[in-house]
C-alpha cells in the first residue's frame, strides 16, 4: 500500500493563497449584508402604513424579480421614511416595555409582591434610626416581613 497518497501534498496550503482567503472572506461578508439589506427592505415593505396593498405588492415583485436594481430604487425613493419608521418602531417597543414594566410593578406592589416588602422595610428602618423602636424590635419585625 502506497501511504504517500494518505499524507496531505506539502504544496495544499500554497494552491490557496494569503489574498484569495482575504477576497473569499471579503465576497462572504458582502453577501451577509446583502441578505441582510434584502430582508430589512422587505420588512419594512410590509412594515410601511402608507403603501396600499398593490404598492407593497410592486415593490416586493421588484425586489424580488431585480434585486440590485430593486433594492437601490427603494433606498433611494424610500430610504428617509424607512429610517423615520425604524425610530417610531423603536420608541413604540420602549413605550411598550416601559408599559409593561409599570403594570409589573404595580400588580406586584397590589398583590403584596417584593415592593410591598421593600417599602416596610424601609419604614422599619426608618423608625429604627428615628429611635422610635429599639434593634429587637427591628429584627423581630424584619424577620416576620421577610418570613
Amino acid at each position: 500500500m502506497d501511504t504517500s497518497s494518505l499524507t496531505a501534498s506539502p504544496l495544499a496550503a500554497t494552491d490557496y493563497p494569503l489574498l484569495n482567503i482575504f477576497w473569499t472572506m471579503l465576497e462572504l461578508f458582502v453577501w451577509i449584508l446583502w441578505f441582510f439589506l434584502l430582508f430589512k427592505i422587505i420588512t419594512d415593505i410590509f412594515r410601511s402604513h402608507d403603501l396600499s396593498g398593490w404598492g407593497k405588492a410592486g415593490w416586493l415583485i421588484l425586489v424580488i424579480l431585480l434585486p440590485l436594481i430593486g433594492v437601490l430604487i427603494y433606498l433611494i425613493a424610500r430610504g428617509q421614511s424607512m429610517g423615520r419608521r425604524d425610530i417610531e418602531q423603536a420608541r413604540q417597543n420602549d413605550a411598550a416595555f416601559k408599559a409593561y414594566i409599570r403594570d409589573a410593578a404595580a400588580s406586584d406592589a397590589a398583590g403584596g409582591g417584593g415592593a410591598g416588602h421593600v417599602d416596610d422595610l424601609a419604614k422599619l428602618a426608618d423608625l429604627k434610626e428615628k429611635g422610635a423602636i429599639s434593634e429587637e424590635e427591628y429584627q423581630k419585625a424584619k424577620d416576620k416581613i421577610l418570613t
